[in-house]
């Protein structure tokens, strides 16, 4: 019988669900599964991604957890491909590979000012306060006036954060930096963006409702926003989501602070719709210092057009959260159009031919781009790895498939690697640190920390 000894680069929910997918598949060979990560921890975005005031999604790492705690996978942490290891040690110890590496970077927004002081990408703020250990510790939050821009979740966690009072993120596993940081805040004001209408938006009920439920923080909605076409009625009445995410807009339409008419609290949020950024005005300095969007108007098939009017608000500091982009891996095709490794299905395909490259996969975000929640990452998973079953005359041929062949390699190449236990024994510390406090952990921030307590240094 043949035995399968598959790499997975990407130890996220994306990698994991394919190992585990692969593991209780039919089929008529052993597998052996080696799973890599350049972070000492796993699970990817759910770890750095999720706001840490979200604990609710971050109950799919208990999901993923039972996985990796069933023991037949291996993980290297704190290996990152490309510099410790890269695609020919991989063709020498496996018969496959998955790229599961997700997408961490900012999409690019093409509008002047954009690079200004003060403008900065979600993905990097989300970074800063969910602790991502190759990210800066400080975050300067001195302006009083903050742009958001864009309609999804990501925007919506972020405006949040920015919003919220730093005591009452206490309870989550927030680091202490960012508490440090969130609670020096000067932030009065968070306006967010969107260019399309109410009935538009890319956001989820339950994370527009959180909204209208912080402390001390009023909602401003404008009416001139709420002019619904004949598109916007048909979406309300025919999606239950919709129609929900209207209801609570309506509400608090009905509050004292709704078209800035001013209510009590000390700090406000307002959302822009029909809003569509042209430009960051810079001060003499270079910093941003206002925010100037075209007003655009429902076009009667479900889009915006523009009106030609322009509108100015003064912000010192802009958040684009437009979506996130994929990062090139070393010797592996990449589109540079769409951040994402050219495939079909899950079949890596060279960029100039459209031909398969043997062996190699992917899998997540770093496949179909940054799109989906985390059960389309189950079912994309489920694609790659019919596949990679199916592939089984095109695997390499690896010189030395041993079990021990990859720790003598990073050993001998001074990788401090962590492994499973090496998690537990970091899980265990960070809960520990939060218990005095009666929070559920304080998250290490620090690489060479984390690195030290799994490896029980």
């Amino acid at each position: 019988m043949t035995k399968l000894r598959l790499a997975i680069v990407g130890a996220g929910p994306a990698g994991i669900y394919a190992a585990d997918i692969l593991l209780k598949a039919e089929r008529k060979f052993d597998v052996s599964i080696d799973l890599f990560d350049q972070l000492p921890a796993p699970y990817g975005l759910v770890r750095y991604g999720v706001a840490p005031d979200h604990p609710r999604i971050k109950g799919i790492i208990t999901a993923l957890r039972d996985v990796l705690d069933r023991g037949d996978i291996r993980i290297f942490g704190n290996v990152r491909f490309g510099e410790d290891l890269v695609l020919d040690d991989l063709q020498k110890h496996y018969h496959a590979v998955i790229f599961a590496t997700g997408a961490i970077k900012d999409a690019a927004l093409d509008i002047p000012g954009i690079d200004a002081v003060g403008s900065y990408g979600a993905a990097d703020f989300v970074s800063w306060y969910d602790g991502h250990p190759d990210f800066p510790r400080e975050w300067p939050l001195d302006a009083s006036s903050v742009a958001v821009l864009g309609n999804g979740n990501v925007a919506l966690d972020v405006a949040r954060v920015l919003a919220k009072h730093a005591e009452d993120l206490l309870v989550t596993e927030i680091p202490e930096n960012v508490q440090r940081g969130l609670e020096a805040s000067q932030v009065t004001d968070v306006h967010v963006f969107g260019r399309r209408g109410p009935a538009q938006v890319k956001f989820t009920p339950l994370e527009l409702r959180e909204l209208g439920e912080l402390r001390d923080v009023d909602m401003v909605v404008y009416d001139e926003d709420f002019d619904y076409d004949d598109a916007s009625r048909a979406a309300i009445a025919s999606n239950k989501q919709v129609m929900v995410i209207d209801r609570v807009l309506q509400s608090w339409r009905q509050r004292p602070s709704a078209n800035n008419a001013g209510g009590e609290a000390s700090r406000r949020l307002h959302l822009h719709f029909y809003a569509k950024p042209i430009e960051i005005k810079t001060d003499e300095t270079g910093r941003a210092a206002a925010i100037v969007y075209e007003r655009t108007r429902p076009d009667g098939q479900g889009g915006v057009e523009g009106t030609g009017e322009l509108r100015e608000i003064p912000v010192q500091q802009v958040y684009r959260a437009v979506g996130y982009f994929g990062s090139p891996l070393a010797g592996v095709p990449f589109d540079k159009r769409h951040g994402v490794i050219p495939n079909h299905e899950g079949q890596v395909l060279r960029k100039d031919s459209n031909e398969r490259v043997p062996g190699v996969y992917a899998t997540g975000w770093i496949k179909r781009g940054p799109v989906g929640l985390i059960g389309h990452t189950k079912s994309d998973a489920m694609e790659t790895i019919r596949h990679l079953i199916n592939d089984q005359g095109s695997w390499w041929n690896p010189e030395d498939p041993s079990d021990e062949a990859i720790p003598a390699l990073l050993a001998e190449r001074g990788v401090r690697w962590t492994d499973l236990d090496g998690w537990h024994r970091l899980d265990e510390h960070e809960v520990a640190l939060g218990a005095p406090q009666e929070r559920a952990r304080i998250k290490v921030v620090d690489r060479e920390e984390m690195v030290r307590v799994s490896r029980g240094e």
